[in-house]
């Protein structure tokens, strides 16, 4: 081979060499790009914008299942605020025997068995009805369930603890009257100062109207106070054990934010009842046994239990049938001054119908 053609073979290869280290240092040192072959694309022009990535599986499969998903979650939460309504309004409008008793058709047909002698396609249907009714019926049962069971708490604080909050009387005083006398600003007063704290003052006479009235009547404390407070306070307050019974606020009826005396529960004839209290008809629920004095505030020259006793004494000693329509006729009046103003007036018609049968003998 001559020295000329070895000249350019060599030129040829060192040529070549250079271009493939070149095309190399430009594509280690370039974007990175994928590299498409000239094969595959044929005659097509280049595009220099990348092919955007695809999807992940997950993400498909996700945006696939998301509409459903998303619509039963709305219908859950659409049928459980339909239930939750639903039971809010029958709780109001209905008491809980209504419900029981509105409910007892459709949770008996939830109960129905597919007969023997039924065809084939009735007792499909049975079944079929059966199982739709299964659901609605077990939910009405739940309901109805913790209704009773909330109710039963709620009566514990609300209703009195017993339906008769005392024993039954002795035979032989059947015909005894009660006397129920509400604690706080009727027999006694409490105070609480700052520098002294809590002090209790007996009411004026109350030793006195106790002790003579417990001849002829069965005395009961009736508080809304509650029994760590009452129980001290009489046992201070009723040295001679003139009071037969005492009543806290758990035999009280608690409504409209208050707690009320119910002497409906006490076991005994209303006819023979009264309730002598400072705030007698704020505080009771039967105003036609109520005998209302004025709430005592520490004043020193009060004399309103002394001044009730002539009327109590009236009443144990005529006995009256029913001692309700007695109190009507003083309603509105303050029972002591009306009391002696009637008698007064009783003592004069007495002493002129003696006059005039004086003079009809002359």
């Amino acid at each position: 081979m001559s020295m000329v053609a070895r000249s350019r073979r060599i030129f040829s290869i060192v040529k070549n060499n250079k271009n493939t280290l070149l095309y190399s240092s430009v594509s280690a040192n370039g974007p990175s790009e994928p590299i498409v072959s000239s094969a595959i694309l044929g005659n097509q022009p280049t595009s220099s914008t990348p092919p955007p990535p695809s999807p992940p599986e997950s993400a498909a499969a996700g945006s696939v299942g998301g509409k459903p998903l998303s619509f039963l979650k709305y219908t859950l939460i659409a049928a459980l605020t339909g239930g939750v309504a639903t039971a809010g309004y029958v709780t109001y409008a209905y008491t809980l025997e209504e419900v029981d008793e509105k409910t007892k058709p459709l949770r008996a047909s939830a109960k129905v068995s597919a007969g023997v002698d039924l065809s084939s396609f009735d007792k499909l249907q049975a079944i079929l009805k059966s199982a739709a009714m299964t659901v609605p019926a077990k939910l009405i049962e739940l309901y109805l369930d913790l209704r009773a069971s909330t109710e039963e708490h709620v009566r514990g604080f609300t209703e009195p603890s017993s339906e008769m909050l005392l024993p039954d009387l002795h035979p032989q005083e059947q015909h005894v009257f009660t006397l129920v006398l509400d604690l706080n600003e009727t027999l006694l007063y409490s105070d609480w100062k700052r520098d002294r704290g809590w002090r209790t003052f007996k009411r004026p006479g109350v030793d006195d109207f106790l002790e003579h009235l417990a001849q002829y009547y069965e005395i009961i404390v009736y508080s809304d106070q509650q029994a760590m407070y009452v129980d001290p306070i009489v046992d201070r307050l009723d040295e001679k054990h003139c009071i037969r019974y005492r009543l806290s606020r758990a035999a009280t009826r608690y409504q409209d934010g208050k707690h009320y005396r119910d002497l409906s529960k006490l076991n005994r004839d209303p006819s023979r009842i009264l309730y002598v209290s400072g705030n007698a008809l704020e505080s009771c629920l039967q105003p036609e046994n109520c005998v209302a004095i004025k709430p005592w505030k520490c004043e020193a020259e009060d004399t309103h239990l002394l001044d009730l006793i002539p009327f109590l004494d009236y009443v144990a000693r005529h006995m009256p049938a029913d001692i309700r329509p007695v109190l009507a006729s003083y309603q509105g009046r303050d029972i002591a001054k009306e009391f002696i103003e009637r008698s007064k007036e009783h003592q004069r018609r007495r002493q002129e119908q003696k006059h005039q049968g004086r003079l009809w003998r002359f």
